[in-house]
């Protein structure tokens, strides 16, 4: 089971992968979805319908299947990531952060995290200690980008 960050989402459709170019990609995502292999917490969707393109609002609308409410045990989960690691949320940001969330969901169901996002060590000049990646690292959780999944789902197009 893999556990969606909205970079993945953002970069996928917005900016490296367009619907209209990879018809293929978004095929086999939506095979994850349907298999209940591809997964995103509310807060995903929340982060979407906030910063997402107009485009990907409205792909993320149709996605029925793919996000999942957040029951006590990843509320629970999430908050725990939050007091551990309390640089990974964003004190300037609107709305809730989903980071922690993301990734208590993939520790919860021994998933993987599928994110953008790069460590603080291959930043220049990090904005914090704690991205995805590190927590994943540092919690023993596997965290893979886009093109991660495409190798370890052996994806050819």
């Amino acid at each position: 089971m893999y556990s969606f960050d909205t970079s993945t989402f953002m970069d996928w459709q917005a900016r490296y992968y367009p619907l209209e170019v990879f018809r293929g990609l978004e095929e086999r995502i939506a095979a994850l979805i349907a298999d209940s292999q591809a997964v995103a917490v509310d807060l995903v969707k929340e982060e979407i319908d906030a910063v997402g393109t107009p485009d990907l609002r409205s792909w993320a609308k149709r996605q029925k299947g793919l996000f999942a409410p957040l029951d006590p045990e990843t509320q629970a989960e999430g908050a725990r990531i939050e007091a551990q690691y309390p640089d990974l949320l964003d004190p300037n940001s609107p709305f809730p952060s989903a980071d922690a969330y993301v990734i208590a969901f993939a520790r919860l169901h021994n998933g993987v995290v599928v994110s953008q996002e790069t460590s603080a060590s291959e930043k220049r000049h990090p904005k914090k200690e704690h991205y995805i990646p590190d927590v994943c690292r540092d919690l023993g959780i596997p965290c893979i980008n886009l093109l991660g999944l495409m190798r370890k789902e052996r994806w050819v197009f």
